[in-house]
C-alpha cells in the first residue's frame, strides 16, 4: 500500500537546495553579516539585526514544498492556504505548478474536487483537526510542513483539554495557526477554548474569573467571543480551570503579561491554593520569533535614525517587529523592494498593525546627510528580498 502521509520530506534536500539557494540568496546581505552586521555605503551606515528572515520552520516548509514538486512531477499538487505569509514565496510555488486552496470567509476549505490521486501540502501554520481528518478520508497524499513550534503548542492545549482545563489562547482568531491550535481541543469530550487578541480582551475574561464588576454581561460576553470560542461557551461555567497558550508569533512580553494577569484574577476570585491547582501556563512563543524580537530589542538600545522592516503585511511576526521598532524610532514596514521608487524616492508602506490597512505613500522620508539605517525582516522573508530592498535604497542615496 502506498504511503500517504509524510512529515520528514523525501530525502531530496541535496537536489533542491541549490535551486532554493539560487532563488533566495543575497550577496549583499551576506556582506553585511560578514562585517559584523554593520556596513557603510557612502553616507549610509546600515545596521542589520542579528537575527532576521527565514527561520528553521520556514526553511523546512519551503524545502518540503520543493521536494514535493520533485517527487510527484506527474500529479496535481495542492496547498491548503499559503505555505507561509510571504507573497513572493507563494507566487514562486504557483509558478512551479502548485494549486492553492483558499479558505472561505468563515475559515473553511472546500476539498470536494480532490481525489486520492492528488498530493496536498499542509502549511507551516498547520490545519485544523477537521480539515486534516477530511483529507485523510479522501486518501490524498499528505505532506505535512507544520512547524515544530506549532506542534509544541498543540500538545499543550491537548493536555489542557484532556485534564478539563479551558485553553485560553493569546492570538488572532482569524489566523490559520490560532484556528488550528484551537481545534486541537475538539478531540476531547468537553474540550473548550477561548481566543483573546490582546490585554484588553484578556481583561474582559478576568472580570468573570475574579467575580468583579464586569465590562460585559454574560450575554454580551458570548456575543463578543462568538467566533473566538467553542460553540456554546459559557463564561460562568467554562472559566473555572484555565490553561494559557499562544499563537507562536505573538509578542512574547504580551503573552506572558496576559498569562500573569489571568492568574492574578484567579487568585482574586478563588484564592492562591485554587490558582495553584486550576491554572497552567507555558511559554510557547517559538524560539525563532523570540530571537528576532530580542535582536530588535538589542538594536533599539541605540536606535538607528530610521528602521525598515521587510515582510508580508499579513505576517503576524513581521507586524510585531514593526510595532516594537515604532516605539523607539521612525519605522517603515514595507512588503518588498518595489515599495521604494528609485525615480522619485517615494516609499509605499503599511503604517498600521491591521493587515488590511491600506498602504500610504511617504515622500522625503530619508534623512539628509549621513544617517544610520536599521533593517530587519520577518521569519517568512527571504534574504534576496532584504538584499533587493537595500540595493534600491542605496541606489537613491548613491551608496551603490
Amino acid at each position: 500500500m502506498e504511503q500517504t502521509y509524510f512529515r520528514k520530506g523525501f530525502g531530496l534536500k541535496t537536489q533542491v537546495q541549490p535551486v532554493i539557494d539560487a532563488e533566495y540568496h543575497s550577496r549583499l546581505v551576506d556582506r553585511i553579516r560578514d562585517r559584523g552586521y554593520t556596513d557603510v555605503f557612502g553616507d549610509v551606515t546600515v545596521r542589520l539585526a542579528r537575527e532576521f528572515g527565514f527561520c528553521y520552520g520556514v526553511d523546512r516548509a519551503i524545502d518540503y514544498a520543493y521536494e514535493t514538486v520533485q517527487k510527484f512531477p506527474d500529479r496535481r499538487i495542492y496547498l491548503v492556504g499559503e505555505i507561509i505569509h510571504n507573497p513572493h514565496v507563494n507566487q514562486r510555488l504557483r509558478e512551479m505548478g502548485i494549486h492553492f486552496i483558499y479558505a472561505s470567509d468563515d475559515g473553511s476549505f472546500d476539498f470536494s474536487h480532490l481525489t486520492s490521486d492528488d498530493v496536498v501540502l499542509m502549511p507551516a501554520f498547520g490545519v485544523t483537526r477537521r480539515d486534516f481528518d477530511t483529507l485523510r478520508t479522501l486518501g490524498c497524499v499528505l505532506v505535512d510542513t507544520t512547524c515544530g513550534s506549532v506542534l509544541h503548542v498543540w500538545k499543550r492545549v491537548e493536555s489542557y483539554a484532556r485534564d478539563g482545563f479551558t485553553a485560553v489562547i493569546h492570538g488572532k482568531y482569524t489566523h490559520e495557526e490560532s484556528r488550528a491550535t484551537a481545534s486541537q481541543v475538539t478531540g476531547y469530550d468537553g474540550g473548550k477554548y477561548l481566543i483573546v487578541r490582546d490585554m484588553e480582551e484578556a481583561e474582559i475574561v478576568c472580570d468573570f474569573i475574579a467575580r468583579r464588576s464586569r465590562r460585559l454581561s454574560a450575554e454580551e460576553f458570548r456575543e463578543h467571543f462568538r467566533d473566538k470560542a467553542t460553540p456554546g461557551f459559557d463564561p460562568g461555567r467554562d472559566l473555572g480551570k484555565i490553561g494559557v497558550a499562544n499563537q507562536t508569533t505573538m509578542l512574547a512580553n504580551e503573552s506572558l503579561a496576559i498569562a500573569a494577569r489571568i492568574r492574578e484574577a484567579i487568585v482574586a476570585g478563588h484564592g492562591e491554593e485554587y490558582a495553584c491547582e486550576s491554572f497552567r501556563s507555558f511559554d510557547t512563543i517559538c524560539s525563532a520569533t523570540q530571537e528576532r524580537q530580542d535582536a530588535v530589542e538589542a538594536m533599539m538600545a541605540r536606535p538607528p535614525d530610521i528602521m525598515i522592516v521587510v515582510g508580508g503585511y499579513n505576517s503576524s511576526n513581521t507586524n510585531h517587529l514593526a510595532s516594537m521598532c515604532r516605539e523607539h524610532t521612525v519605522t517603515y514596514h514595507i512588503a518588498d523592494a518595489m515599495c521604494i521608487d528609485t525615480g522619485t524616492g517615494a516609499l509605499r508602506h503599511k503604517p498600521e498593525l491591521d493587515p488590511h490597512a491600506p498602504e500610504v505613500v511617504t515622500r522625503d522620508w530619508l534623512p539628509e546627510g549621513p544617517f544610520e539605517l536599521g533593517i530587519t525582516a520577518g521569519a517568512s522573508t527571504p534574504n534576496n528580498k532584504i538584499g533587493e530592498t537595500l540595493a534600491r535604497l542605496l541606489a537613491i542615496t548613491g551608496g551603490l
